[in-house]
Parts: C-alpha cells; structure tokens; sequence
C-alpha cells in the first residue's frame, strides 16, 4: 500500500542509539560507512547518526575524529535527513557550556552534515533549551524539541502536554516524545499522543527503549493516537536496551493506513549486513546477552538500562555487587529527595551514584558527590519538583542557591578555549571537541599527529628532526 496521509514514519536509530544502549557506543566509522547508502534509500524519515554519546566514544575509545564521522556518513548519505542527539546546554558533555560554546557547537554541527537537532534537558527545564533552539533556527536546522517521559506523584500527561505546547511556541519544528528508560504503557502512551495530537500543531515522535517488554506495543497504541513518526533500530541491535526492530513494525503495518511504504526486501539485505556485526560484538564482549532480555525493574526502579550497567561497574569496583539489589531501592528514594528528576544523562549518572554512595557508606548523605551537590544548587537547572529545606540543608548546608537559568551565570568560553588547545588545532571543529572533553580531546589529537607523521613520513626533514605542523 502507498503512503497515505495517516503514513507512520520511521528515524531509524542503528548508527547512534541501538549501539549505544546495547554496545557501549563501540560502533566504528569503518563498520558503519559501508551501510550507509542502502540506509540512505530506504526512505526513513531520518538516519541517527552522530550526538549523544558518540562523541565521545569516538574520542575516547575508538581514537577516531567525530566531525570526520558525521562528513562520511553525509556524503553517503544523500536523501535522507541526518539527525543527532543534543543535551541543550550541556552540549555532548556532561556539564553547562557558555552560550558562545553552545551556538557555535550547532553552527558547526549542522555546517558539517546535521539536519535535525533533538534537543533536550535532563530536567525538563525548557530555559536550558532556549540557546540551541535559537542557534539552530538561525542555522536553518530542524528544531525537534523534546520531552523527556517519566514518571512520579508529580508527572501527569497534562504536565508533558503543556510543555510539548511550550516548546511549540518557542519555535520547535516537531516534538520528541523521549522514554529514554522504557516507561510508557501501551494505553498510557495512547492517551498522552492523543492529548498531544489535540494541542500541538506540529508533528509529534516517539522514542523509546525495549527494556520493559512493551515498546512494540506502545508504538502501536502512538500509531492509533496519531503519532506521526516512530523511532526504530535494525533488529540485529534491537530489542533489550535498544529500541523496537524496524522490519518486524514495518512488517506489520504492511497494507494498513499506517503503511510505512518502506521496502521490506530492502530492509533485509540491511539486516543481513549487522547479522555478523552482532556476532562480532558478542564474541568480543561488547555486546552481554544480559541486556537483549527483558527486565521488569525498569519499571519498577525507572532505571534505563545504561544506568543499571553503570551501577553494576560501580559496585564491582568496590567489591559489592552483593549491594547491587539495595542500590536499586535506593535510587528511587534519592530521585524524590532530589526533586523527581527524569533519569537521562547526566541527571541518571548523578542519582544513581549517589545511591550508591548512600548504600555502601550505611547512612545516607554521608558521603555527597560534588555532582549531586550540584544539581541541589540548581547548577543543572531547576528540578520538576521542589526540593524540601531537609534535603536541601543535608546536601548544602546554607549555601546559596541558583534561581536563574545557569548559563547566565557562565563567561563566554569560546576564545579562551581557542587559546588553551591551538597547538592542536587542525579544523575548527577541534576547539569544540577541546572544550567538551578536555584531556581525553588532546589525547586523541597526540594520537591523530602520530598517524599523520607516519603516513607524511615523506615530509618529514629528518636532518633537522623538524615535523610538518
């Protein structure tokens, strides 16, 4: 059946967050290329490709330039729309950046090949959303603003829907609906698409993760509701902590009024070439079979699934994985204390240490994390929920609190980061890569001069030991 009007869309997720929920973002620029073009005449609404924490992982464990990677895959990549994860002030990183650094991060980002920009925050503040939803209308991108889904006492699908109104107003081109832990019930998530669908006049998108058990159905209640695109992964690297599989729905919405369109012969030859990846990851480790299962405390902890792998490697370290099922407890309870903050990067990774800190040093608040003193402060940005005085004085003491947005307090960053790493610069994307990652940026460059001195050994005056800059 011919895409109608009521046609369901799909961003396939394969190159970004399908191996970075299920393989620790370990995909490599060689593994991905050689797919690219088959992806790219599908017809998908998008390919996401670059963001989150690819970044990252390119940097720090793959020895590879991020910016050379998303120029690759846009080259290759000729009709359809390239998309990337974005934590609004926080960049990529895991702190607030200056305005100056967060504009000129979207100049760059779509200069380089980027179409849409999901932009979200941790926390739901849409102040923290303001800088790159400007920066990106001004670079002519796709403003896909986002809502982060959880749930608490606090959270109603009337609460989402104003802020999806919101953000509307501000000048988002479409909305994310993003259930990054795999939260969302099948009639719940009904609900919430229709009240959207009623109030928002642009389209509205789906993410989530198969975590729970119910992603396939909860993007079938979305379809009935209206949603107008859904995001999938190869099923390769589907299911588990990654998202539902793209050839199954497509599959199934096969000669209905939701009928993607999309080719499923063509879709297998794809899967065919991730079929040996997937077997590689396993064989190497990357990929532990524990996470492709289903896992029910997701929905009883709201833990996301690369949160639950982080606590495990933190109690190993410290040789309590016997505290793994306490810790678990423990997070919700620190998440109320903290103000029911959604648990996404890098409010999952503040929460969840500090559960651990209070599990392992038998009293809670004993120990504080200078993170988590961080968030009570308000340096992230203000949490859905107020924080009781208790809390606050336990984490603080009378220290003052931040009322503003957070980067207003920030000094522009931009040319005292150029200054700091010129002596590695060979692009200017290289400045942003500095300024989001430091240390683990100048290691990459040392090791990008390297290679460059054994591939031009030609041009290197060995007489008087001088190298080409």
């Amino acid at each position: 059946m011919a895409k109608g009007k009521k046609a369901v869309e799909i961003t396939e997720t394969v190159l970004r967050d399908a191996h970075q929920s299920l393989i620790a973002t370990r995909m490599t620029t060689e593994q991905i290329l050689p797919i690219v073009e088959k992806l790219d005449d599908i017809g998908y609404h998008s390919l996401e490709a670059w963001g989150g924490a690819t970044f990252d992982a390119c940097l720090r464990f793959l020895n590879e330039d991020p910016w050379e990677r998303l120029r690759k895959i846009k080259d290759r990549a000729k009709k359809t729309p390239i998309q990337m994860l974005f934590r609004g002030q926080n960049i990529l990183g895991y702190r607030h950046y200056a305005d100056d650094i967060v504009e000129y991060f979207v100049q760059k980002s779509i200069a380089n090949g980027v179409d849409i920009l999901r932009i979200f925050d941790a926390l739901n503040d849409v102040r923290n959303l303001e800088c790159a939803i400007k920066a990106c209308k001004k670079e002519k991108g796709h403003v896909q603003a986002t809502v982060c889904y959880t749930t608490s006492e606090f959270h109603t699908n009337e609460k989402f829907v104003k802020m999806a109104k919101q953000l509307e107003e501000m000048g988002a081109d479409s909305i994310c609906i993003k259930d990054m832990a795999g939260l969302l019930r099948p009639y719940v998530t009904y609900d919430l698409v229709k009240m959207m669908k009623e109030e928002v006049k642009i389209p509205i998108q789906l993410h989530t993760h198969y975590t729970s058990g119910e992603a396939s159905m909860v993007y079938l209640k979305a379809i009935e509701a209206g949603v107008d695109v859904i995001d999938c992964a190869m099923s390769p690297l589907a299911m588990g902590t990654s998202q539902p599989p793209t050839e199954p729905m497509v599959a199934a919405l096969q000669g209905t009024e939701y009928d993607t369109g999309y080719d499923l012969d063509k879709l297998i030859e794809i899967c065919d070439y991730f079929k040996p990846l997937r077997e590689e990851y396993i064989k190497s480790g990357l990929m532990n079979t524990k996470v492709m299962g289903v896992d029910v405390n997701t929905l009883k902890y709201q833990v996301p699934g690369g949160m639950l792998s982080n606590l495990v490697s933190q109690l190993k370290q410290q040789g309590r994985e016997d505290a793994y099922d306490e810790v678990l407890k423990e997070v919700p309870r620190v998440r109320a204390d903290f103000g029911y903050p959604p648990l996404v990067t890098p409010s999952s990774q503040i929460v969840g240490t500090q559960a651990v800190l209070n599990v392992l040093m038998g009293e809670r608040y004993k120990m504080v994390s200078k993170e988590s003193k961080g968030l009570v402060r308000g340096e992230y940005g203000k949490c859905p929920a107020e924080i009781s005085d208790e809390i606050v004085k336990k984490i603080i003491g009378d220290e003052k609190r931040i009322t503003c947005r957070p980067a207003d307090l920030l000094k522009p960053e931009l040319e005292q980061m150029k200054k700091e790493c010129a002596e590695w610069i060979e692009q200017p994307e290289d400045v942003l890569s500095y300024a989001l990652f430091g240390q683990v940026a100048v290691k990459f460059f040392e090791y990008r001069r390297a290679q460059k001195y054994k591939i031009d050994a030609d041009l290197v005056d060995m007489e008087n030991k001088t190298y080409p800059v």
